[in-house]
């Protein structure tokens, strides 16, 4: 394949999607999600999943693919996504991948090896560890062993977190070492742009953003996914709490706060995975003209 990947990333609310709409118009590129929580089809508000009418005007791919009860996972996604490009970049010579998923992110960039399988007695002794003492165990349990996947992955996905878990106890090793100890070779050039606003002004516009987000309807939207709320899929910040609140776990403000309070505590985790993983190019904002400066240089319009 000849063709160049430009990824944009960076945590959520920090202007990825608008930068990436810019830059699919200045080289008539097509954009692909790398935002876990986008495939799934009914899950817009809460996601901010980009609007029909942005969709309309450029052609954007891995969005609403799954069902809500359907399962999907990074392996996949690399495989999914190669394949994508495979064809793609046998018509056009730019694709745009987006999103603050930095593990899926990473299964295109370098790939995952094989991962080891676990033994029946393994995932019966996480399993009860579960049952007995709830997600918030094996929360921490992941932290103290293996704190860089604790960064990226969903925390409220049990099964991601007692797979990791399950590979840990069994390899001695973290799950980390084991998806990325040797970084795979892509036939196609690839430049990250990360946007990594000031964290208090992010802060603020995640504020705003949940606040628009409710005004938007996203309430009536969890409500109409009430069916799949045991579902992987919306074990996911902005539909949990309001699952709860229709419950009667909290009201309706204190749902509203702790979508706040649990976004910014993503967006932390996500400054952190960045910091480490840094791209090619750091902004502060979507700045289109920074970022074509940049792409000069490896990209000829």
């Amino acid at each position: 394949m000849q063709g160049t990947l430009i990824i944009i990333s960076g945590p959520t609310a920090s202007g990825k999607t608008s930068l990436s709409i810019e830059l699919a118009k200045k080289y008539d590129a097509e954009i692909i999600s790398a935002d876990a929580r986008q495939f799934y089809v009914g899950m817009d508000i809460g996601t901010a999943k980009v609007s029909k009418s942005e969709q309309a005007e450029i052609p954007h791919h891995f969005l609403d693919v799954l069902a809500p009860n359907e399962s999907y996972n990074a392996g996949k996604f690399e495989t999914d996504v190669l394949n994508f490009l495979e064809d793609y970049f046998a018509r056009k010579s730019v694709a745009i991948l987006v999103g603050g998923s930095g593990l899926y992110i990473n299964a295109v960039k370098n790939g995952f090896d094989p991962l080891p399988s676990t033994t029946p007695e393994m995932r019966e002794k996480w399993s009860q560890l579960l049952f007995e003492n709830g997600i918030e165990f094996l929360q921490k349990e992941l932290l103290r062993l293996d704190p860089d996947y604790y960064d990226i992955v969903d925390l409220n996905n049990h099964q991601r977190v007692q797979r990791a878990l399950e590979a840990i106890d069994q390899t001695g090793k973290t799950f980390t070492s084991l998806r990325t100890s040797s970084v795979k070779n892509r036939s196609f050039k690839m430049v990250e742009i990360q946007i990594i606003p000031e964290r208090e002004m992010l802060y603020d516009r995640i504020n705003e953003r949940v606040d628009q987000m409710m005004r938007a309807g996203l309430l009536e939207e969890v409500k109409s996914l009430v069916a799949f709320k045991d579902e992987n899929a919306l074990q996911t910040v902005g539909y949990k709490e309001l699952f709860d609140h229709l419950s009667g776990v909290y009201s309706l403000e204190e749902a509203i706060e702790k979508i706040k309070q649990h976004t910014r505590n993503f967006a932390k985790r996500q400054y952190t995975w960045f910091k480490k993983n840094a791209g090619d190019l750091i902004l502060s904002e979507p700045d289109l003209n920074e970022a074509s400066k940049h792409l000069k240089k490896i990209i000829s319009v």
